[in-house]
């Protein structure tokens, strides 16, 4: 009896809200994203995603290849004394640092699966590791030229046969203006967010 009583309380709200519905006229899909748009477009997905990514705050490193980028990252590293890294780090990005969990490290160093152009984004796994990716103050992230998309629609298309249970997009260092529309950076994640992209356009 009170199995029939949920599944007929169920069918009512549903009742209800496809009457509400039934009048109502279609909207449109929003189609393609539509966001600010430098006016100069660039020559390769790699430049639009570093112009949009700087434009958010991040910063942008080029790295011919993966030795260039371990040596850059060894050199950058100097002023850490520990960092967390995440799971899908290759063995050559890890930094030779002593390890610590990623509440308290000042540095996490990162594999992106992709970036995108059109949003200056970096579309981080959550096989990677999610606390070293939002909790260090400072996120290094690796990501090879190849895996940079123009659209997110490619990105994700290219990734749809193998994707983790979720992903997220970094598009800048953490930043809020909520409390009286002051800007601060490091509210929710890292105030400082490097990409290391490895590799020719």
């Amino acid at each position: 009896m009170e199995g029939r009583d949920q599944v007929s309380a169920r069918q009512q709200i549903l009742d209800r809200v496809r009457a509400a519905l039934k009048d109502r006229q279609a909207t449109e899909l929003p189609g393609p994203f539509q966001a600010w748009r430098p006016e100069q477009p660039a020559d390769t997905p790699v430049d639009g995603f570093a112009l949009l990514l700087e434009a958010a705050g991040g910063e942008v490193v080029r790295q011919p290849n993966i030795d260039a980028a371990a040596a850059w990252l060894t050199e950058f590293t100097t002023n850490f004394d520990t960092a967390t890294v995440g799971k899908t780090v290759p063995s050559k990005l890890v930094p030779g640092l002593e390890s610590s969990p990623p509440e308290i490290a000042p540095l996490g160093v990162s594999m992106a699966s992709s970036a995108i152009a059109e949003t200056g984004s970096l579309m981080m796994n959550a096989r990677d590791g999610r606390r070293s990716q939002l909790l260090a103050p400072t996120h290094v992230v690796f990501v090879h030229a190849r895996d940079v998309y123009a659209t997110f629609h490619e990105a994700l298309s290219k990734a749809r046969d193998d994707l983790p249970s979720a992903i997220g997009l970094h598009s800048g260092p953490s930043k809020s203006a909520d409390i009286g529309q002051v800007m601060v950076k490091g509210v929710h994640g890292p105030a400082r967010l490097i990409a290391v992209v490895i590799g020719d356009d």
